[in-house]
């Protein structure tokens, strides 16, 4: 699926590491190293703008090493591009680690995947069929 995109970033257009890979990586468009501290939030820009055809939309998740290593998440994941969105492509970071982290200029902040969006089409009713669960929600099937 071709993806338009203008490049205003110092760093080459994102690819797959591998061939298996279902994302690619988004990398820290800065001009400096910025320090997220401990319970701090920050958008930081790619400096990637996008034309997603109609019909889908790009998912921004985290990275699984910047978790697992260094508790650096990306907020509001998997955050979404719309297909009317042009602007540049922003990756909210947030560190719950303990120690501050810190993004330099051209580092591998995020992934961006590709996805296939369904319109959801209602059909109000005034009852829904029975389920072994029913209403009970978070936590109700174990932990």
């Amino acid at each position: 699926m071709k993806v338009k995109v203008v490049n205003k970033s110092n760093h080459r257009l994102p690819e797959y590491k591998t061939s298996g890979a279902a994302g690619v990586d988004l990398k820290a468009d800065i001009s400096e190293s910025i320090v997220l501290k401990p319970g701090e939030v920050q958008v930081i820009p790619t400096g990637l703008y996008m034309a997603i055809p109609s019909g889908y939309e790009i998912q921004i998740r985290s990275r699984s090493g910047l978790a697992a290593k260094e508790s650096v998440f990306c907020l509001n994941s998997p955050g979404t591009l719309d297909s009317d969105w042009r602007g540049n492509t922003g990756v909210i970071l947030a560190n719950f680690g303990k120690n501050n982290f810190v993004v330099n200029p051209g580092d591998r902040i995020a992934q961006a995947v590709l996805n296939k969006v369904e319109k959801i089409e209602w059909d109000e009713v005034s009852t829904l069929d029975n389920t072994d669960r029913g209403e009970n929600g978070f936590g109700s099937t174990g932990i």
